[in-house]
């Protein structure tokens, strides 16, 4: 099945304008001194240049595609402008044949960096991963905490019972504690009472009781 082939008004004005923009771009090459094949070459490069721009400003806005949209802008409304009349193109000035002698190397180097231009990421925020589930620990068994029973008190020693201290001991001593304490104005103690009558400290101390 054939499709028809309809005009489109669109399609028409942007290849009249293309031409147009083409043969203005020729003649301003060939005034500032570019001829034959070189002066339809300028208009190649112009265009290319802008379509090669645009279409990076299609896929991403960046300041690098805006400048070099601009620059071929400008060098084809340049051109336009230049030659409907407002530059002399029999006696073209010395900027304009600079401005075109440099174009190639300019074209050149938009060209290159619009291809090589790296793509910037996208802004797409990252979906997080779901955590995977993890395994439940393994219960430990504790071990039943056994109460400590109680030590036994252990029973309480009876105290040794006094040594028996004859009654004639017990005179001397208490002749030794009078003596005592009319020299010294103080009652007895244990250690000098056992010094005194060389008895053991037991004993001594069982004297000390009988004599308070």
């Amino acid at each position: 099945m054939t499709r028809s082939i309809r005009p489109d008004a669109v399609l028409i004005q942007a290849v009249i304008a293309g031409a147009l923009s083409f043969a203005h771009l020729h003649d301003l090459a060939a005034a500032a001194g570019q001829s034959g094949w070189k002066a339809w070459a300028y208009p190649v490069s112009v265009d290319l240049l802008l379509v090669a721009a645009w279409r990076r400003l299609r896929a991403h806005r960046t300041r690098l595609a805006w400048c070099w949209f601009l620059v071929a802008l400008v060098a084809s409304l340049g051109a336009n402008v230049a030659t409907a009349g407002f530059l002399d193109l029999a006696h073209p000035p010395a900027l304009l044949r600079l401005g075109v002698a440099g174009w190639p190397a300019l074209a050149f180097l938009g060209g290159t960096l619009l291809a090589h231009a790296p793509t910037p990421a996208s802004n797409a925020t990252p979906v997080p991963l779901a955590p995977e589930p993890t395994a439940p620990a393994p219960e430990v068994e504790r071990e039943p905490v056994t109460t400590p029973e109680p030590t036994p008190a252990l029973p309480q020693q009876s105290s040794a019972p006094a040594p028996s201290v004859p009654p004639a001991l017990v005179d001397h001593a208490r002749k030794v504690a009078a003596d005592h304490r009319t020299r010294t104005g103080t009652d007895i103690d244990t250690a000098t009472l056992r010094a005194r009558l060389g008895v053991p400290e037991e004993l001594a101390g069982a004297i000390v009781a009988q004599l308070a």
